[in-house]
């Protein structure tokens, strides 16, 4: 199946750029008006994050939001062929900043969001950065569409690692120099860990992993950032947090990472997946009180 489906969507990836945004118009159409995709959770998660903005307000960030999700699924396809060239002439970044720390021989995490488009992101840094670039990935439950997704993201030098095996893969490249890309805004698998900090002004779990891999292993740690400039083109900025994060407290990296996402939020807010349910969890003083960074309230 995979020698049948893999042809297909390569010939799709070389269609002008144009015609592949008209077919993401068309689908937005069909998944917004028809099919309503995770509406009620995009609306509620828009609720919460900004109850102050008018419903007209809110609804034009909705219909943004859907606009950027169809244009991040159909531009996978292009990236199946794309270029290095054409990659780097649609995507741009201040790579210098960790190519400077590459030469220190300090490894780097870089903490990002889940803003669009990541796929570009995935491919940009692995092909333009001095570092091996390390991904965490969760495979598909289809592996021929696992199959495809895997190679058009490892296409210029990015390492996946899958994110259940990835303690155990890990431990190879942590013997060495490299930069590992996390999206930290993730919900934590167990709460009870998590740390718990308003987002957006509700209490949320954050996942501790992130801080206390960057403590384990002393690396430098970078806030990424990245969002469209117009359609087809991307921007990313890198901005460097810590070279020492074994001086922090505890909790203190995780605080600023939130304040990093929240302002990127309020700056481009149809650019943050409304439809992943960042607030799925309620937080229990019984059971989160160790691990509460703020005040309930």
């Amino acid at each position: 199946m995979y020698y049948i489906v893999y042809p297909l969507l390569y010939a799709v990836s070389l269609l002008p750029w144009r015609v592949i945004y008209f077919l993401s118009d068309l689908f937005y159409v069909l998944i917004y008006y028809v099919i309503g995709y995770r509406k009620k959770v995009v609306r509620d998660n828009l609720l919460i994050a900004f109850p102050e903005k008018a419903v007209a307000e809110r609804l034009r960030i909705e219909k943004d939001f859907y606009h950027q999700l169809m244009d991040t699924f159909i531009e996978m396809i292009k990236l199946i062929s794309i270029s290095e060239k054409e990659l780097n002439r649609r995507f741009i970044c201040n790579y210098d900043l960790l190519n400077e720390l590459y030469k220190t021989g300090q490894s780097v995490q870089l903490h990002g969001g889940h803003f669009f488009n990541w796929e570009f992101v995935n491919l940009a840094y692995g092909a333009n950065i001095e570092y091996p670039f390390l991904g965490v990935y969760a495979p598909l439950s289809n592996p021929v569409f696992d199959r495809i997704i895997y190679n058009m993201r490892s296409r210029f030098k990015t390492i996946l690692v899958s994110a259940s095996d990835f303690k155990t893969k890990f431990r190879h490249f942590a013997k060495g120099i490299y930069a590992l890309a996390l999206a930290a805004d993730q919900n934590p698998r167990r709460t009870q860990e998590a740390y718990w900090l308003h987002f957006m002004g509700k209490l949320t779990p954050f996942v501790p992993g992130p801080e206390n891999g960057a403590r384990q292993y002393n690396t430098a740690v970078v806030f990424a950032t990245y969002y469209r400039i117009k359609r087809g083109y991307y921007g990313s900025e890198l901005k460097l947090y810590t070279t020492t994060p074994l001086d922090l407290p505890n909790g203190k990296m995780t605080l600023d990472y939130r304040d990093f996402i929240e302002a990127e939020i309020r700056k481009r807010p149809s650019n943050y997946l409304w439809s992943h349910r960042r607030w799925k969890w309620n937080y229990d003083p019984a059971v989160h009180s160790e691990n509460l960074l703020e005040k309930a309230g």
